[in-house]
């Protein structure tokens, strides 16, 4: 499709810039600079999220996505110099042992380092497959450090923010492996929608606007900031893979239900029928362990309709998997959505 090399560019160029919640400038000043490039005029809430207007007119439709991601925090560190973290949001530890992460200090620098259980070797403990994961991971620095004085030394304090190396992946056949690709995949195809308007001058049925928030990971990306006469808002997550559930790596996922209760019925019932007109492969899903910033907003006191969608996503929270097709429904679906 016409789109698709933009898109997945978008999702490396993201995917490549650290961007835990709370730690997002980075990621923010991207997103403005390539929305200014589009031909926009975007502007800031005061806590970071990053508002658009696409154009249209009468009542307001709100797409939205997120830039922050996953990440970690230094907890303390041990008389014997490795770092002992705390996440930041839900992960799982197979998910984070043995990765390789960087620790950003106040002062700007930066600091390699890669996950360990605390009986790594199998020459030196036997084998760790059945050790107790939780409390027994730790991060050994890529510098001599063998105290906490030393790694002081370094300027690394409690506080500071750690992110994982994405190891993102394009492969011949068109499949996207990387971390964070939840939700760096939304924000690219956000903005393969914003290019798409400007550059065809699509008639929108409404006044629609993007927004790229930075704090869903935590809970309230959404719960701030929506513009005046918004009574709509999408957003463009990931769709999860696994189990029972229709999605997979190359659909466009709509989701019926999550933890927090049902989509509004009105709004999923549309988006149905637009992957339908759009003939984009999709799938109706309901996922009982997963929230979006339209539910935040819902929770902050807004009067909105409500719905979700996004792009097969494989290995959610961990080191991730979707592929073109899945991003190519996504746009097809919003395209027909919008106008």
């Amino acid at each position: 499709m016409e789109y698709t090399d933009y898109m997945v560019s978008k999702v490396c160029q993201l995917c490549a810039i650290p961007s835990p919640t709370g730690f997002t400038r980075r990621a923010e000043e991207a997103l403005m600079d390539e929305l200014r490039a589009l031909g926009y005029e975007p502007r800031q809430s005061h806590k970071g999220n990053v508002l658009c207007c696409l154009g249209g007119e009468g009542e307001g439709l709100l797409l939205s996505a997120h830039t922050d991601t996953l990440g970690l925090m230094v907890r303390s560190v041990k008389e014997n110099g490795r770092i002992r973290y705390e996440p930041l949001n839900g992960y799982t530890n197979t998910a984070a042992i043995t990765e390789n992460v960087t620790v950003h200090t106040r002062a700007g620098k930066t600091v390699g380092g890669v996950i360990q259980c605390t009986k790594p070797s199998v020459h030196v403990w036997g084998s760790a497959d059945k050790m107790d994961l939780e409390g027994n991971m730790e991060i050994l620095l890529d510098e001599p450090v063998h105290s906490r004085e030393d790694v002081r030394a370094l300027g690394i304090e409690v506080g500071d923010y750690i992110s994982y190396d994405p190891r993102t992946v394009v492969t011949p056949g068109g499949y996207i492996k990387s971390r964070h690709l939840d939700d760096k995949a939304g924000c690219a195809i956000l903005l393969a929608l914003a290019k798409w308007v400007q550059e065809t001058g699509a008639a929108l049925k409404s006044k629609t606007y993007l927004m790229f928030t930075v704090h869903e990971e935590v809970g309230h990306g959404g719960s701030a900031g929506i513009p005046e006469g918004v009574v709509e808002a999408v957003a463009v997550d990931m769709g999860a893979v696994g189990d029972d559930l229709g999605c997979d790596e190359q659909k466009v996922s709509i989701c019926a239900k999550d933890s927090h209760g049902p989509y509004h019925y009105g709004v999923t019932g549309r988006l149905i029928e637009a992957a339908k007109e759009a003939r984009a492969p999709y799938a109706v899903d309901i996922y009982p362990k997963y929230g979006s910033d339209v539910e935040a907003s819902l929770s902050a006191g807004y009067d909105i309709r409500h719905g979700l969608i996004g792009p097969g996503v494989y290995a959610s929270h961990g080191y991730e998997r979707t592929h073109m097709d899945a991003l190519n429904a996504a746009l097809g679906l919003l395209q027909k959505f919008v106008v």
